[in-house]
């Protein structure tokens, strides 16, 4: 059949024949990629049909695509070599696609009976997307002070922007963040940024019905601070050690990062980095007096300089070569008298205190200290007086110590004799003589007022004899007080047994009582027989 004789047979159909609308084809429209094949398919539920033609419109013209009957198929010249038509279902495969492919596609069916059905779905051939890109109209921004722009411009058709910082996308407040949409690009408007803003790293996602393309990563280096300028340690002591190691450190949240100045007072010290050491200080000629330091951080690309908290201290010199002075004469108790003296060859003191044997040594009658607690006077001195003197030297930075030992010359004191006062004859006796004294005493002894060969505390005898009744003195001498003292013992001899003990008045209440208990049994045992066994009648 002609291509004329079948168009005029279709018109013709469709001004005298039935015709219908709707369950030709799948709602549209049909998108598919340039370059690529597309199958535009129909719902036809029957093979029962007289003829089936696609028609191609770009809202101007219509041209016939192909025709098909159940014996013939028909492709028009414009299209051979591009589509094919399914005689089963009627679906129309094109491709290579090309961007004039875009436009109404309309399908007529003729059935036996003369029905004609017809429907029509667009076709759009979409451009694939690509080369997703963003750039920026500033190479470097300032936190808080600049408005970046950002475009993210791509190829393709029908597409839509999407903004993620990293993950989390970006949404619009309309204030601070703005997104403007354009049919190839998206421009993000960042007014007053944030260092916080453009780090996720930034994506751009453009997309069609068909295809997604991702940008390249995107990062804005933003310029901040310097913010939380701080010096560490923050509440360093009031004082610090003269020639310690002590230093101040400076930091600041900067980007880039801030140089630092350091300000004693509001003079500028000859010091630059993030330390200050206590040696700066001292070089500067400061420290003798408290006085504030504080740190200046600035940025070179923000231009912000800030100042840290100010730090209050004073330099003090050590306490050093502590030494304590006393009497070097032999000191006697009762006649002699002692001052103490304390002093350091170097470094400041605060404060004196003195100790006697490490307890605080207190004012008395006899213990007078200086005004200014340097020294101190024991007048006179008494054997109390013997220990070890302490004086400590101090300072808010250190303490030192040194020790005197005293030693307090005394006695000998009236001595004591141990031992016993009657002996047996032939029995052994030790007495024992003891005297307190500094130093300690030497002893001797006399018998009956005559002086025996005896020179030590013990006085001893292993056999005693009635001659050794009678009376012994123990003399204690000290060799540097030059006193003597003594005392008499007396010791008597008995004959043997003399001194035997009788039984003591608690054994002789245990006998009694032992007696009395013994004499209640016996009593009870004879009542108890009586009562047992009978008596024979005399009668």
């Amino acid at each position: 059949m002609k291509l004329f004789a079948l168009k005029s047979l279709l018109f013709l159909v469709f001004f005298v024949g039935c015709s219908g609308q709707g369950d030709v084809l799948p709602d549209g429209p049909v998108d598919a990629i340039l370059g690529r094949n597309v199958t535009l398919k129909t719902l036809l539920d029957k093979r029962l049909y007289a003829f089936i033609t696609w028609a191609y419109s770009d809202g101007k013209d219509q041209d016939t695509v192909a025709t098909v009957s159940p014996t013939t198929l028909k492709i028009s010249e414009a299209y051979k070599g591009r589509v094919s038509l399914n005689a089963t279902n009627g679906f129309l495969t094109l491709g290579p696609l090309k961007a004039e492919d875009s436009g109404d596609y309309s399908i007529t069916i003729i059935y036996p009976d003369g029905v004609t059905r017809t429907g029509e779905v667009e076709l759009r051939v979409l451009e694939p997307v690509s080369e997703v890109a963003i750039k920026s109209d500033l190479a470097e921004a300032v936190e808080h002070n600049s408005t970046v722009v950002l475009t993210c411009s791509a190829k393709g058709s029908f597409l839509k922007f999407t903004w993620t910082n990293g993950t989390t996308p970006v949404v619009a407040d309309g204030k601070r963040l703005t997104l403007k949409e354009g049919e190839s690009s998206s421009t993000l408007t960042v007014t007053g940024v944030l260092r916080s803003d453009l780090v996720g790293p930034i994506y751009c996602t453009a997309a069609n019905a068909l295809e997604t393309e991702k940008s390249a990563p995107f990062n804005l280096t933003v310029h901040y601070g310097p913010d939380n300028v701080a010096i560490s340690p923050p509440n360093p002591p009031q004082f610090i050690k003269s020639g310690s190691n002590f230093s101040l450190t400076c930091s600041a949240l900067s980007s880039p990062p801030a140089t630092f100045t350091w300000h004693h007072d509001q003079d500028l010290l000859e010091a630059s980095g993030t330390v200050l050491t206590l040696e700066v200080v001292q070089k500067n000629g400061y420290g003798k007096e408290i006085a504030g330091y504080a740190c200046r951080a600035k940025n070179a690309k923000t231009q912000r300089l800030v100042s840290s908290p100010v730090v209050s201290f004073a330099v003090m010199d050590a306490i050093v070569g502590a030494t304590i002075t006393g009497p070097t004469a032999v000191l006697i108790a009762g006649n002699s008298s002692a001052n103490l003296s304390c002093r350091a060859t170097a470094g400041t003191v605060n404060t004196k205190v003195w100790l006697k044997d490490g307890q605080p040594l207190t004012a008395g009658s006899r213990v007078v200290f200086a005004a200014n607690m340097s020294s101190v006077s024991i007048d006179p001195l008494q054997k109390e007086d013997n220990g070890k003197y302490t004086c400590q030297l101090s300072n808010p930075v250190n303490m030192a110590e040194v020790v005197y030992n005293m030693m307090v010359n005394y006695g000998p004191e009236t001595p004591m004799v141990t031992g016993e006062k009657a002996v047996e004859v032939k029995d052994p006796v030790t007495l024992v003589c003891s005297a307190s004294s500094v130093p300690a005493a030497t002893f001797t002894w006399k018998f009956n007022g005559t002086a025996t060969d005896v020179k030590t505390a013990e006085y001893h005898i292993e056999n005693v004899a009635y001659k050794n009744t009678g009376t012994y003195t123990c003399e204690a001498q000290n060799a540097v007080t030059n006193k003597t003292s003594s005392y008499t013992h007396s010791l008597s001899v008995k004959e043997e047994g003399a001194l035997d003990e009788g039984l003591s008045d608690g054994a002789i209440a245990g006998i009694v009582i032992a007696v009395l208990v013994a004499l209640g049994i016996a009593i009870g045992l004879i009542f108890y027989c009586r009562q047992k066994v009978p008596v024979e009648s005399p009668y």
